[in-house]
């Protein structure tokens, strides 16, 4: 039976260098992204490039019917998932009573329900097998507030936090959970979320794709609890921690604003 990586938005930035790296080293892979034309092309030239098996299933995850949908097939399929990349994510720019609902229910559904969904069905697999690894993709977000982004930001807590809870319940059955929280990644996130990435152009926090999905396979095969790839990101991770609350969402306020064009 082949053994799988299953990977979640996997039709561009972080999802597909992930996708990428995973299939230079050999691993068969199952791709997940709403765009099927996309998927088709990567799933292809993965596949003659590296010579790995390449699977797609097209499947809006914020729609609850379709990752019903996958999920059954999976199972009736017996793919044999041996890992999970939960990387699929929404964030919505601007004031929470501005945006149109129906957008930040679906980033909740895609950032927070598609998440612990994929897990608690992949991981009980894996914890049948005594066997499997998680990577949950969160955020540097995921250690304050983010006024103007309130919602991605308190989605990706939810992540980080689920994740680590995840690990220590999962790790006496064999199965490691890891959290990747990125900062700032050159990728297609920024236009989807109305950002403006010009302030940071010149910025070395700015990491491209290639070099995170590099740093975040690293730190899978270390099983790190928490993957912060780039030393600049390690500390402005622990200067978050120290930083008083107020001070923080208010500094976050200020950027977040900043990338907005406000």
């Amino acid at each position: 039976m082949s053994r799988y990586a299953l990977i979640t938005g996997a039709s561009s930035g972080i999802g597909l260098a992930l996708a990428e790296a995973l299939a230079r080293r050999g691993d068969a892979l199952i791709l997940v992204a709403r765009e099927r034309p996309a998927l088709e092309s990567i799933a292809c030239e993965l596949s003659q490039r590296f010579g790995v098996e390449v699977l797609f299933r097209v499947c809006d995850l914020t729609e609850p019917l379709q990752l019903s949908g996958l999920l059954y097939e999976l199972e009736q399929c017996d793919y044999r998932i041996e890992l999970l990349v939960n990387n699929a994510g929404a964030a919505c720019a601007g004031g929470f009573l501005d945006q149109d609902w129906q957008r930040e229910r679906k980033l909740l559904e895609l950032n927070v329900f598609a998440v612990s969904r994929l897990c608690h069905a992949l991981g009980n697999a894996m914890a049948r097998r005594g066997s499997g690894q998680i990577l949950n993709v969160a955020s540097m977000a995921a250690f304050q507030a983010g006024p103007w982004m309130s919602s991605y930001y308190a989605s990706k807590a939810f992540v980080l936090h689920f994740s680590e809870g995840l690990r220590e319940e999962l790790a006496p059955l064999g199965v490691q959970v890891s959290a990747l929280c990125p900062g700032p990644v050159r990728t297609p996130f920024w236009r989807n979320a109305r950002l403006d990435l010009r302030p940071l152009e010149r910025s070395q926090w700015l990491m491209n794709a290639e070099q995170l999905a590099l740093l975040a396979l690293r730190g899978l095969e270390r099983n790190r609890a928490l993957i912060v790839p780039g030393w600049r990101n390690r500390l402005l991770a622990t200067l978050a921690r120290l930083t008083p609350r107020t001070l923080a969402r208010r500094i976050a306020a200020h950027l977040n604003r900043r990338l907005q064009g406000s």
